[in-house]
Parts: C-alpha cells; structure tokens; sequence
C-alpha cells in the first residue's frame, strides 16, 4: 500500500479497480476448475458388459443383483411327471434354459439346476380333472444354493394342459367347448355303436353307442385323462420374490 501513497485519489482507485478486477477475475477461474473433492457426474446411458455373477458383492449395493418378482424363464423337466404315478412331496427338478439377468450386466447362466416337491397330486380317477401343484425351493449355483419362490405360469407346446394363465400355478387338463364335447360324444357314439350293428344286436348297439359317447365326451372335456408330462417338457416359470444372486 506504500506504492499508493504518493498518487492522487484518482490513480489509487484505477490501480485498486484493475487488482480488484485481477483477484475476482481469478476467484472465478479458480471456481470454474473442478476441485479435488468434488463428485464426478454419474454416467448417463452406461453400457454394462454382461457377466456371471460369482456369488460376490464386489463392493456393490445387495440390489445390484437382485432379479425381480415377475421375471418369466423357461426351464426343462429332468424326469417324468404323471398324475397317475407320483405321489405329494415326491421330489422332482427342472434345469433353466434361458439366463437369469439382474442390474448392471449381472446374470446367472442358463443350466442352473432348480430342486422342487410335488405339494399336491389329483388324479384323473373315473370323471375327475387331473392337477398338479408345483413347488421350487432352491436354485442350485455355482457359487451355493439359493432359495427360490416361483410357480409355473404356463406349459408351452403342450395341448394336453390348460391354455392360458395358470390359476396359482396349478397345472390341469385342458378345457374343451361344449361344440367340441358334443363331436366327440357324437363320433364316440357312432364307433360304438358299429359292432352293435354288426352284430344286428340292438341292444348292444344302444349300449355300445352311450358308452363310446361318454367315453368320447370325457376325453375331450379332459375329465378322466390322467395329465402326463414328459422328460424335456418344457414349463414356463414366474419369480413371486427376488432372487439375489449373492453367495449366502
């Protein structure tokens, strides 16, 4: 401030003006710079590499891997499964064929293996409607077992099951129409009918008629018809609860 002295009022407000507008010139630039502490942007539209997920968090919020209720996956039966044969509690698995995919590229490859139990079996019997229920308890990885709630939502190809949404994962017989019903009943009817005939045995016609009908119609309508599905069948799952894929 010494330099000051010796100008006039004039000078000394022209060289604090010029320092003045130095130091904010400067304070501003500094602001602009990024400091040291400062956040970095998150990154937008971020492309993850799809990877198996390892059981590990690696540092990673739980979320990151977590697969959500109402995720939809194909898996294949490992064996047979009739209404006629297996019994409650009887164990089965199913294999997936399609990956399992969670947040940031995390997913679990297709083959895991996935333990259930038949919880409930209704055989076709004489006139009934043959059901299965379904339950999944662990999925089996390469980094330790998990459990797992699904239930199946639809058999895919399979014209022997119910078409459309399962009703709480329940596999039954297929429905037919009534029109449907009533070709059947009426073919069923003709064919036994035929040996009747031949036989010029009337009464054994009428009996053979109503019984090939009613045989035809329960057929048709799914009643009577023990629900049969195969090694390889195909069943389409639906998540009810996330799945982390975390080792436990």
């Amino acid at each position: 401030m010494s330099i000051l002295r010796g100008l006039s009022l004039f000078s000394r407000l022209r060289v604090l003006g010029v320092v003045g507008g130095s130091l904010l010139l400067t304070t501003v630039s500094a602001a602009q710079q990024p400091g040291t502490d400062a956040a970095p942007e998150a990154p937008r539209d971020q492309v993850y590499e799809p990877h198996a997920a390892d059981g590990q968090r690696h540092g990673l919020p739980v979320e990151t891997y977590a697969v959500v209720p109402g995720t939809r996956f194909l898996v294949s039966l490992e064996k047979n499964l009739n209404t006629k044969d297996v019994r409650r509690n009887e164990e089965f698995r199913v294999r997936t064929l399609e990956p399992l995919e969670a947040g940031q590229g995390n997913y679990l490859p297709a083959g895991a293996v996935i333990r259930g139990h038949i919880s409930r079996v209704d055989a076709a019997g004489i006139a009934g409607r043959a059901r299965i229920w379904l339950t999944f308890d662990e999925i089996r990885t390469r980094f330790g077992r998990l459990p797992i709630v699904a239930e199946v939502a639809s058999v895919p190809g399979d014209h022997n099951i119910r078409s459309g949404p399962l009703e709480d994962g329940v596999i039954e017989g297929r429905r037919s129409t009534q029109k449907d019903a009533a070709q059947a009943a009426a073919a069923g009817a003709a064919l036994g009918a035929l040996k009747g005939v031949r036989d010029k045995n009337k009464k054994e016609a009428a009996e053979s008629a109503a019984l090939g009908a009613l045989e035809a119609y329960l057929l048709e309508t799914g009643r009577g018809q023990d629900l049969d599905l195969p090694k390889g069948a195909k069943l389409e799952l639906e998540l009810e609860r996330t799945l982390y894929l975390v080792k436990p």
